[in-house]
Protein backbone atom coordinates (compact mmCIF):
# COMPACT_ATOMS: atom_id res chain seq x y z
CA UNK A 1 0.00 0.00 0.00
CA UNK A 2 2.52 2.62 0.98
CA UNK A 3 4.61 1.89 -2.44
CA UNK A 4 1.55 2.70 -4.38
CA UNK A 5 0.98 5.71 -2.18
CA UNK A 6 4.64 6.90 -3.31
CA UNK A 7 3.96 6.00 -6.55
CA UNK A 8 0.81 7.73 -7.17
CA UNK A 9 2.33 10.68 -5.62
CA UNK A 10 5.20 10.65 -8.21
CA UNK A 11 2.54 10.33 -10.68
CA UNK A 12 0.49 13.13 -10.08
CA UNK A 13 3.85 15.25 -9.33
CA UNK A 14 5.13 14.14 -12.63
CA UNK A 15 1.79 15.07 -14.42
CA UNK A 16 1.71 18.27 -12.73
CA UNK A 17 4.84 19.71 -14.19
CA UNK A 18 4.24 18.64 -17.68
CA UNK A 19 0.73 20.16 -17.92
CA UNK A 20 2.41 23.16 -16.08
CA UNK A 21 5.34 23.34 -18.59
CA UNK A 22 2.97 23.49 -21.51
CA UNK A 23 0.59 26.04 -20.26
CA UNK A 24 4.41 28.53 -18.97
CA UNK A 25 5.34 27.53 -22.82
CA UNK A 26 1.92 29.08 -24.12
CA UNK A 27 2.23 32.34 -21.67
CA UNK A 28 5.73 32.64 -22.32
CA UNK A 29 4.57 33.69 -26.43
CA UNK A 30 2.04 36.11 -25.32
CA UNK A 31 3.49 39.42 -23.86
CA UNK A 32 2.11 40.49 -20.98
CA UNK A 33 -0.42 43.52 -21.34
CA UNK A 34 -1.57 43.75 -18.47
CA UNK A 35 -0.74 44.00 -14.39
CA UNK A 36 -3.01 41.04 -13.75
CA UNK A 37 -0.90 39.45 -16.86
CA UNK A 38 2.21 38.71 -14.58
CA UNK A 39 0.31 38.61 -11.26
CA UNK A 40 -1.38 35.23 -12.80
CA UNK A 41 1.89 34.05 -14.38
CA UNK A 42 3.71 34.41 -11.05
CA UNK A 43 0.95 32.51 -8.70
CA UNK A 44 0.84 30.12 -11.65
CA UNK A 45 4.39 29.32 -11.90
CA UNK A 46 4.87 29.57 -8.05
CA UNK A 47 2.25 26.86 -7.71
CA UNK A 48 3.67 24.83 -10.23
CA UNK A 49 6.97 24.77 -8.72
CA UNK A 50 5.89 24.36 -5.17
CA UNK A 51 2.84 21.45 -5.43
CA UNK A 52 4.72 18.85 -6.72
CA UNK A 53 8.20 19.26 -4.36
CA UNK A 54 5.73 19.22 -1.35
CA UNK A 55 3.43 16.28 -2.35
CA UNK A 56 6.58 14.49 -2.53
CA UNK A 57 7.86 15.50 1.10
CA UNK A 58 4.88 14.96 2.70
CA UNK A 59 4.10 11.81 0.96
CA UNK A 60 7.73 10.65 2.04
CA UNK A 61 6.96 12.26 6.00
CA UNK A 62 3.40 9.86 5.65
CA UNK A 63 5.28 6.52 4.78
CA UNK A 64 8.05 7.01 7.22
CA UNK A 65 5.55 8.23 10.33
CA UNK A 66 3.45 5.39 9.70
CA UNK A 67 6.11 2.64 9.57
CA UNK A 68 7.48 -0.85 7.82
CA UNK A 69 4.31 -2.37 6.05
CA UNK A 70 3.90 -6.22 8.04
CA UNK A 71 1.08 -6.91 5.61
CA UNK A 72 4.01 -7.16 3.16
CA UNK A 73 7.41 -6.86 4.48
CA UNK A 74 9.28 -6.63 1.08
CA UNK A 75 7.23 -3.59 0.29
CA UNK A 76 7.12 -1.74 3.14
CA UNK A 77 10.75 -2.09 3.73
CA UNK A 78 11.27 -1.07 0.27
CA UNK A 79 8.79 1.85 0.67
CA UNK A 80 10.15 2.57 3.78
CA UNK A 81 13.66 3.04 2.11
CA UNK A 82 12.69 5.11 -0.20
CA UNK A 83 10.76 7.57 1.70
CA UNK A 84 14.07 7.96 4.46
CA UNK A 85 16.17 8.06 1.43
CA UNK A 86 14.31 11.05 -0.45
CA UNK A 87 13.82 12.65 3.48
CA UNK A 88 17.49 12.73 4.04
CA UNK A 89 18.56 13.88 0.65
CA UNK A 90 16.26 17.12 1.48
CA UNK A 91 17.97 17.59 4.83
CA UNK A 92 21.15 17.22 3.41
CA UNK A 93 20.31 20.00 0.90
CA UNK A 94 19.07 22.46 2.64
CA UNK A 95 21.76 21.86 5.14
CA UNK A 96 24.08 22.33 2.69
CA UNK A 97 22.18 25.86 1.58
CA UNK A 98 21.93 27.04 5.19
CA UNK A 99 25.99 25.96 5.27
CA UNK A 100 26.25 28.42 2.05
CA UNK A 101 24.66 31.11 3.62
CA UNK A 102 26.44 31.02 6.50
CA UNK A 103 30.31 30.84 5.03
CA UNK A 104 28.43 33.95 2.28
CA UNK A 105 27.30 36.10 5.05
CA UNK A 106 30.94 35.49 7.00
CA UNK A 107 32.68 36.29 4.01
CA UNK A 108 30.36 39.89 3.35
CA UNK A 109 30.36 40.18 7.21
CA UNK A 110 34.30 41.59 7.47
CA UNK A 111 33.57 44.99 5.31
CA UNK A 112 32.09 47.53 7.64
CA UNK A 113 28.56 48.68 6.95
CA UNK A 114 28.84 52.22 5.53
CA UNK A 115 26.48 55.01 4.64
CA UNK A 116 25.94 55.09 0.76
CA UNK A 117 24.92 58.77 0.17
CA UNK A 118 22.89 59.72 -2.56
CA UNK A 119 22.28 63.21 -3.92
CA UNK A 120 20.15 62.78 -6.86
CA UNK A 121 19.42 65.52 -9.21
CA UNK A 122 16.02 67.56 -10.20
CA UNK A 123 14.29 67.29 -13.17
CA UNK A 124 15.86 71.03 -13.94
CA UNK A 125 19.38 69.96 -13.81
CA UNK A 126 19.87 71.08 -10.39
CA UNK A 127 20.88 69.22 -7.23
CA UNK A 128 17.90 67.67 -5.24
CA UNK A 129 17.79 66.89 -1.05
CA UNK A 130 20.13 64.60 -0.27
CA UNK A 131 18.16 61.30 0.21
CA UNK A 132 18.26 59.69 3.81
CA UNK A 133 21.59 57.85 3.57
CA UNK A 134 21.30 53.59 3.01
CA UNK A 135 23.19 51.70 5.10
CA UNK A 136 25.22 48.59 3.40
CA UNK A 137 28.49 46.42 3.08
CA UNK A 138 30.96 47.85 -0.12
CA UNK A 139 33.17 45.08 -1.26
CA UNK A 140 36.17 46.66 -2.55
CA UNK A 141 36.13 44.60 -5.79
CA UNK A 142 35.87 46.75 -9.37
CA UNK A 143 33.38 44.22 -10.59
CA UNK A 144 29.61 45.70 -10.85
CA UNK A 145 27.35 44.49 -8.44
CA UNK A 146 24.81 44.79 -5.76
CA UNK A 147 22.52 42.09 -4.04
CA UNK A 148 20.50 41.27 -0.99
CA UNK A 149 22.08 38.96 0.54
CA UNK A 150 21.11 36.57 3.95
CA UNK A 151 17.61 35.19 4.72
CA UNK A 152 14.96 36.73 6.88
CA UNK A 153 16.78 40.07 7.44
CA UNK A 154 19.20 40.60 4.64
CA UNK A 155 22.05 42.81 3.82
CA UNK A 156 22.56 45.11 1.27
CA UNK A 157 25.52 44.38 -0.20
CA UNK A 158 27.50 46.88 -2.99
CA UNK A 159 30.63 46.74 -5.00
CA UNK A 160 33.10 49.96 -4.96
CA UNK A 161 32.27 49.63 -8.83
CA UNK A 162 28.78 49.95 -8.99
CA UNK A 163 29.61 52.87 -6.58
CA UNK A 164 32.63 54.53 -9.17
CA UNK A 165 30.14 53.42 -12.78
CA UNK A 166 26.90 54.65 -12.21
CA UNK A 167 25.87 58.33 -11.06
CA UNK A 168 23.87 59.21 -8.30
CA UNK A 169 20.02 59.38 -10.14
CA UNK A 170 21.12 55.61 -11.52
CA UNK A 171 22.61 54.49 -8.12
CA UNK A 172 19.83 55.53 -6.58
CA UNK A 173 17.21 53.51 -9.00
CA UNK A 174 19.52 50.29 -7.88
CA UNK A 175 19.34 50.73 -4.43
CA UNK A 176 15.14 51.30 -4.92
CA UNK A 177 15.22 48.00 -6.31
CA UNK A 178 17.33 46.32 -3.70
CA UNK A 179 14.89 47.93 -1.05
CA UNK A 180 12.22 45.90 -3.15
CA UNK A 181 14.14 42.32 -2.19
CA UNK A 182 14.24 43.85 1.33
CA UNK A 183 10.67 44.50 1.73
CA UNK A 184 9.35 41.39 0.21
CA UNK A 185 11.88 39.14 2.00
CA UNK A 186 12.79 37.44 -1.50
CA UNK A 187 16.01 35.94 0.08
CA UNK A 188 14.21 33.91 2.45
CA UNK A 189 11.45 33.13 0.56
CA UNK A 190 14.04 31.73 -2.22
CA UNK A 191 15.71 30.11 0.54
CA UNK A 192 13.53 27.69 0.61
CA UNK A 193 12.49 27.15 -3.08
CA UNK A 194 16.27 26.78 -4.19
CA UNK A 195 16.22 23.78 -1.97
CA UNK A 196 13.20 22.36 -3.51
CA UNK A 197 14.37 23.29 -6.77
CA UNK A 198 17.88 21.16 -5.90
CA UNK A 199 15.51 18.48 -4.37
CA UNK A 200 13.39 17.91 -7.70
CA UNK A 201 15.77 18.36 -10.28
CA UNK A 202 14.84 15.65 -12.08
CA UNK A 203 11.41 16.46 -12.47
CA UNK A 204 10.42 17.85 -15.68
CA UNK A 205 10.86 21.94 -16.45
CA UNK A 206 11.64 22.61 -12.92
CA UNK A 207 14.51 24.57 -14.30
CA UNK A 208 12.31 26.47 -16.73
CA UNK A 209 10.19 27.28 -13.37
CA UNK A 210 13.08 28.51 -11.45
CA UNK A 211 14.09 31.08 -14.37
CA UNK A 212 10.49 32.10 -14.62
CA UNK A 213 10.24 32.36 -10.83
CA UNK A 214 13.97 34.38 -10.21
CA UNK A 215 12.35 37.01 -13.24
CA UNK A 216 9.30 37.47 -11.46
CA UNK A 217 10.78 38.42 -8.69
CA UNK A 218 12.90 41.14 -10.59
CA UNK A 219 10.15 42.31 -11.96
CA UNK A 220 8.25 42.73 -8.59
CA UNK A 221 10.92 44.37 -6.82
CA UNK A 222 11.52 47.06 -10.37
CA UNK A 223 7.13 47.27 -9.35
CA UNK A 224 8.48 48.53 -5.81
CA UNK A 225 11.35 50.67 -6.99
CA UNK A 226 9.49 52.64 -9.43
CA UNK A 227 7.12 54.25 -6.97
CA UNK A 228 10.67 56.07 -6.00
CA UNK A 229 12.43 56.68 -9.15
CA UNK A 230 11.85 57.14 -12.73
CA UNK A 231 11.24 53.47 -14.57
CA UNK A 232 13.17 54.73 -17.38
CA UNK A 233 16.42 55.48 -14.72
CA UNK A 234 15.68 52.37 -13.73
CA UNK A 235 15.69 50.64 -17.28
CA UNK A 236 19.01 52.26 -18.09
CA UNK A 237 20.13 51.44 -14.44
CA UNK A 238 19.82 47.65 -15.65
CA UNK A 239 20.93 47.98 -19.24
CA UNK A 240 24.29 49.42 -17.69
CA UNK A 241 24.84 46.46 -15.19
CA UNK A 242 23.47 43.47 -16.86
CA UNK A 243 26.49 42.45 -17.63
CA UNK A 244 27.32 41.87 -14.34
CA UNK A 245 29.22 38.37 -12.91
CA UNK A 246 26.78 36.15 -10.64
CA UNK A 247 29.20 36.10 -7.66
CA UNK A 248 26.67 34.92 -4.98
CA UNK A 249 24.06 31.49 -5.34
CA UNK A 250 20.64 32.73 -6.56
CA UNK A 251 19.30 30.88 -3.74
CA UNK A 252 20.60 33.11 -0.70
CA UNK A 253 21.03 36.29 -2.71
CA UNK A 254 18.38 38.71 -4.65
CA UNK A 255 20.60 41.05 -6.74
CA UNK A 256 19.93 43.78 -9.21
CA UNK A 257 21.37 41.93 -12.39
CA UNK A 258 22.32 38.81 -11.76
CA UNK A 259 18.51 36.82 -10.82
CA UNK A 260 17.60 36.01 -14.44
CA UNK A 261 18.63 35.24 -17.71
CA UNK A 262 20.05 38.06 -20.19
CA UNK A 263 17.28 36.89 -22.80
CA UNK A 264 14.58 37.44 -20.13
CA UNK A 265 16.14 41.18 -20.39
CA UNK A 266 13.39 42.34 -22.78
CA UNK A 267 10.40 41.16 -20.50
CA UNK A 268 12.06 43.59 -17.77
CA UNK A 269 11.94 46.46 -19.32
CA UNK A 270 8.11 45.48 -21.45
CA UNK A 271 7.24 45.34 -17.23
CA UNK A 272 9.06 49.00 -16.29
CA UNK A 273 7.36 50.52 -19.40
CA UNK A 274 4.59 49.68 -18.01
CA UNK A 275 5.00 51.10 -15.12
CA UNK A 276 1.54 52.15 -14.05
CA UNK A 277 0.53 48.64 -13.62
CA UNK A 278 3.53 47.82 -11.70
CA UNK A 279 2.53 50.26 -9.31
CA UNK A 280 -1.01 49.37 -9.03
CA UNK A 281 0.05 45.66 -8.92
CA UNK A 282 -0.26 45.18 -5.19
CA UNK A 283 -3.46 46.75 -4.82
CA UNK A 284 -5.02 45.25 -7.57
CA UNK A 285 -4.34 41.92 -6.15
CA UNK A 286 -5.95 42.70 -2.48
CA UNK A 287 -9.11 43.74 -4.30
CA UNK A 288 -9.07 40.73 -7.22
CA UNK A 289 -8.50 38.75 -4.28
CA UNK A 290 -10.91 39.76 -1.65
CA UNK A 291 -13.62 37.64 -0.86
CA UNK A 292 -13.05 34.31 -2.84
CA UNK A 293 -11.04 31.70 -2.46
CA UNK A 294 -7.47 31.38 -3.58
CA UNK A 295 -6.86 28.41 -5.71
CA UNK A 296 -2.69 28.75 -5.39
CA UNK A 297 -3.20 28.07 -1.52
CA UNK A 298 -6.46 25.06 -1.87
CA UNK A 299 -3.57 23.59 -4.57
CA UNK A 300 -0.30 23.58 -1.77
CA UNK A 301 -3.33 22.39 1.29
CA UNK A 302 -4.10 19.10 -1.60
CA UNK A 303 -0.46 18.79 -1.86
CA UNK A 304 -0.15 18.25 1.99
CA UNK A 305 -3.41 15.63 2.02
CA UNK A 306 -0.76 12.63 2.45
CA UNK A 307 -0.64 13.65 6.53
CA UNK A 308 -3.74 13.51 6.85
CA UNK A 309 -3.71 9.15 6.80
CA UNK A 310 -0.49 9.25 9.29
CA UNK A 311 -3.45 9.32 12.02
CA UNK A 312 -5.93 6.77 10.22
CA UNK A 313 -2.95 4.18 9.55
CA UNK A 314 -3.53 1.62 12.61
Amino acid sequence: MHLQMIGLALAIAVTTRLIAGDRSAKAMSVRAGSSYSWRSRWHSTLTAFVVPPLLLVATAVAVVAMGISTAHPWEGKLSYALAVGFLAAAIALWAQLVWSVRNTLAEIRRYPQKPIKIHPENPDGSDGIASAPVTGRILDVPAVFSAQVGLWSSELVVSQGLLEYLDDEHLAAVLAHESGHAHYRDTFWFFWLGGLRRLTRWLPHTEALWQELLLFREIRADGWAVRKVDPLVLAESLMSVITAPLMVDEAVCAGFSCAAPRSRLAQRVDALLESDLLQASDQGTADKGAGRIDWQWVAIALSLSPLITIPFHY
